[in-house]
């Protein structure tokens, strides 16, 4: 009896999140948030692609979320097999290529699974078994994308068109004739009246061999350009940089654009039991289970003679509340808070692209700025000076470094800090603290078991981020 491989799961982690804005920004997309329980979105496809017959997964990120990604799944117990580096973002085609390339060197006949890392998929046990179904046709070098069982004439998906005498229902592979990219509310409601069309959901599987093949056929530049993009790769602290240079040189696509529209060897795994990319707060709504009214309120969130609303608050001890709402979506945050009809959810990237127009820092950039070594955010801002409250893990440490143009006063509030000022090196436990002069050479650590939170006060002409001159740095960064 053969013995079937293991199954290798690749996670994509790009992508900046607008539709879900404002809990969703570039510097925080939306796969590393808790939209919907105790884990991230990340954390918990990585626990679906787990398991008997499942090795470590293979993560595509980008360079801000190395590690945020390692650090979410130490918290769930797991270890990466890779972090592949993207020097920028160019579409899941590239991204999907260069975990086959890294993968073909480990082991060039394993069976790639490959999934976006921000869906929701609450029955994992009957995705593994829809896997395990679509196993033999991608042993037989078929390329086997995974099909959502349409409930509604959604416009927010692409479809898939099976062939004549295909199954939508079935539990084993069946034959495809075609993809359609996201259709009107007509062309939508036909093609469910059909019967026979299934979301797109993105979602991959097959072997190193056949993939790399099908690089080969159909998209050869691309094949060259990041294998040299690999073969230059840099690694440090575990992580693998693609090169920059030949990476900046492939085109921007998507894997079905150019492989899976072109490829004559494909399949689709019909599955039924529940999925969603997420795609808009009115997703979010529904997924969340609303209540008999259609209400979906958070913890500190407040629905009074509402139907159909969505209501989050996003901040600790800050409440939310609506009257007489219907078919609404109200996310507040600390410096944000968005209002829509949930009929135009879909539009909330609209306002992400006028925001950044206007150059408002909140178009991108959550008030928390996670670092590899905590995180920090700003309490109050004034033309010469800042306040931030700052957080450190047990065991990190922030830069050796120093500023042209601010000094800073440190007070600790909880947990130890060692600070190193000059040649001055010192313990600071709660109520104490220290004074940095414009341009000393320093550095905070924890040596601590605990979390260490400090008060900093920040006083100069400039007090941007990029003034920060690196002398040293456990994490790599420039």
């Amino acid at each position: 009896m053969t013995s079937v491989p293991l199954i290798h799961p690749v996670l994509l982690c790009g992508g900046s999140g607008t539709r879900l804005w404002p809990l969703s920004r570039k510097s925080y997309p939306k796969q590393f948030a808790k939209l919907m329980g105790d884990e991230s979105l990340f954390q918990s496809a990585a626990h679906r692609m787990s398991g008997a017959g499942y090795a470590a997964p293979i993560i595509v990120t980008a360079e801000p979320f190395r590690f945020v990604v390692t650090e979410q799944l130490a918290a769930i117990e797991k270890a990466p097999a890779a972090v592949l580096i993207e020097p920028e973002g160019r579409n899941t085609a590239p991204a999907v290529l260069a975990a086959a390339l890294w993968l073909e060197r480990q082991n060039p006949d394993a069976l790639m699974l490959v999934a976006p890392s921000d869906h929701v998929i609450p029955d994992a046990p009957a995705f593994r078994d829809a896997v395990a179904a679509a196993v033999p046709r991608a042993l037989e070098g078929d390329l086997v994308t995974f099909g959502i069982l349409p409930d509604r004439p959604e416009t927010a998906y692409g479809y898939l068109q099976l062939a004549v005498d295909a199954d939508p229902a079935a539990e084993r592979p069946q034959s495809l004739s075609g993809f359609f990219e996201k259709p009107d509310k007509q062309r939508a409601a036909e093609m469910l009246a059909s019967g026979n069309v299934l979301w797109n959901a993105g979602i991959f599987l097959f072997s190193v061999a056949a993939i790399i093949a099908a690089y080969r056929s159909c998209a050869p530049a691309m094949l060259r350009q990041v294998q040299t993009a690999l073969d230059d790769a840099s690694t440090d602290l575990g992580f693998t940089r693609l090169a920059t240079g030949p990476w900046a040189e492939v085109e921007d696509i998507s894997i079905d654009y150019a492989i899976m529209q072109k490829a004559d060897n494909l399949t689709v795994m019909p599955f039924r039991k529940g999925w969603s990319d997420l795609g808009g707060w009115d997703a979010v709504w529904l997924e969340s289970g609303p209540d008999a009214t259609g209400n979906v309120c958070s913890r500190q969130a407040t629905a009074i003679d509402c139907r159909d609303t969505l209501l989050r608050s996003e901040t600790a001890g800050q409440e939310v509340v609506g009257i007489g709402l219907e078919d609404m979506i109200v996310v507040a945050m600390s410096d944000a808070v968005l209002v829509a009809r949930k009929s135009d959810a879909q539009r909330v990237k609209e306002a992400v692209s006028v925001l950044k127009a206007r150059g408002a820092t909140q178009a991108v950039q959550l008030p928390r700025d996670y670092r590899p070594w905590g995180w920090y955010e700003s309490l109050v801002i004034g033309g010469r000076f800042q306040v931030k409250r700052i957080v450190v893990k047990p065991g990190a440490a922030l830069s050796l470094q120093s500023h042209h143009h601010r000094s800073e006063h440190w007070i600790v509030v909880e947990g130890t800090a060692r600070v190193t000022v000059g040649d001055e090196v010192k313990l600071l436990t709660e109520n104490q603290s220290v004074y940095i002069p414009l341009g000393a050479v320093h550095r905070m650590e924890n040596p601590g078991k605990l979390p260490m939170v400090l008060i900093e006060v920040q006083t100069g002409s400039y007090l941007g981020e990029d003034d920060i001159l690196r002398f040293d740095d456990v994490y790599n960064r420039g």
